[in-house]
């Protein structure tokens, strides 16, 4: 596939389709801030980077901090192996995108918006520039949205510089500060003390691509999808050793067989879901659910065929995970370094009890120790793989 081309490569019809940006957004101009955080609230919308935060509570959060200016984040950094949703987006619905931003803006009453775009998506600028102007001219962006001075809101494009790290928010943040992409500690959380020290909403591409639809057709619309827990439905990138690889719309509770047929990988011994730092998920658990109490994921969809070698994948994702650390905390520059060797050694020598302990116990550290989310999920994919394929590693040399 080409890696500039995603149109017509969607399994599925997107509910993004039937949707109207500029409805939503003119909902919103003659909405009061609180009744839009509630509306926001009573859809169930969460994030839709893979954390899953609750976006009415992160809004309500940031409206309630008296310090402004605020400012409203997109974080377009799709850096997760395996996921490039927000790429189909960005190309076909950046309108919608764009309208969700300033939506948020009105709801916690920020007027600058900023899209951090992954500088391997750097091709995608010229295009969503065009669609700020087009905004800009259509009065739907600016001094005054719709015509209202008392709802301003603008956005400008900044681009990353390929650091995985950067996927994470505060990482984000101190990347848009011109600053080492190096996650912050937390309290305090960015609605509190983000960008520039300033109260900050930082929400995913597919979040703020879902705000208009919410605000447009309501909020009994949206969690009509979905799971009690899990409401609404999301987008999942496919690829791997499938038929029809592709971008596909699923409510939340799809199980993972229903989604395997569609795409033609009936066959799979195991699909990786959540990109690099989710879980391995062997054929046996195909019934499982993909949804927030089950097999969350930030869209990452990765299907390995019959004749996979497990803990070469493991090898992989640990090797990524080496070089990709920011090498801030110990548990996760030194960790990942020492997981990838000994998958490196097991896979010649086999794997005995009293190694096997150790690397888990690794393991937990590093999810109990590292400092974000990048050290505390790197061990999930081994893990998993480590649970559900130790048959195929040699025995152990006498």
């Amino acid at each position: 596939m080409d890696v500039q081309s995603v149109r017509g490569f969607v399994g599925t019809k997107l509910s993004f389709a039937d949707a109207s940006p500029d409805v939503g957004l003119r909902k919103s101009e003659a909405m009061d801030p609180e009744a839009l955080i509630h509306l926001v609230s009573a859809s169930g919308l969460r994030g839709r980077g893979g954390a899953g935060f609750p976006t009415g509570m992160k809004w309500k959060f940031a409206r309630a901090e008296v310090r402004s200016p605020k400012y409203i984040i997109c974080n377009a950094d799709e850096g997760e192996p395996g996921t490039f949703k927000d790429r189909l987006i960005l190309t076909d619905f950046a309108d919608l995108v764009f309208a969700g931003m300033a939506i948020a803006g009105r709801a916690v009453g920020a007027e600058k918006g900023i899209l951090y775009l992954r500088g391997e998506y750097e091709w995608l600028h010229a295009h969503l520039e065009g669609v700020l102007a087009r905004r800009r001219n259509d009065g739907l962006l600016g001094a005054a949205v719709l015509g209202n001075r008392n709802f301003a809101f603008d956005i400008e494009i900044r681009i990353g510089a390929g650091a995985y790290i950067c996927g994470e928010e505060t990482a984000l943040i101190e990347s848009l500060e011109g600053k080492r992409g190096e996650a912050r500690n937390r309290v305090p959380f960015p609605v509190q003390s983000g960008y520039l020290g300033l109260p900050t909403v930082v929400n995913n591409v597919e979040t703020f691509a879902w705000v208009p639809c919410v605000v447009e057709k309501g909020a009994e619309w949206f969690s009509a999808m979905g799971t009690r827990k899990s409401p609404g439905a999301r987008l999942f990138s496919v690829s791997g050793a499938c038929d029809k690889a592709g971008i596909y719309e699923y409510p939340f509770g799809t199980p993972l067989r229903r989604l395997l047929k569609e795409v033609g990988g009936e066959d799979a011994k195991a699909v990786q879901v959540g990109g690099a730092s989710g879980v391995c998920v062997p054929a046996a658990q195909f019934d499982r659910t993909l949804a927030f109490e089950d097999l969350a994921t930030g869209g990452s969809i990765i299907v390995f065929g019959p004749q996979q070698d497990m803990f070469a994948v493991a090898e992989n994702f640990q090797h990524f995970f080496a070089e990709e650390s920011c090498g801030q905390c110990a548990p996760c520059r030194f960790g990942n370094v020492r997981l990838h060797e000994a998958i490196l050694r097991m896979r010649e020598e086999g794997l005995d009890a009293d190694t096997e302990a150790s690397l888990r116990s690794l393991a937990a550290t590093m999810q109990a120790a590292s400092k974000c989310g990048l050290g505390q999920s790197a061990p999930n994919a081994f893990l998993s793989i480590l649970d559900n394929f130790a048959g195929e590693l040699p025995r152990p040399r006498t």
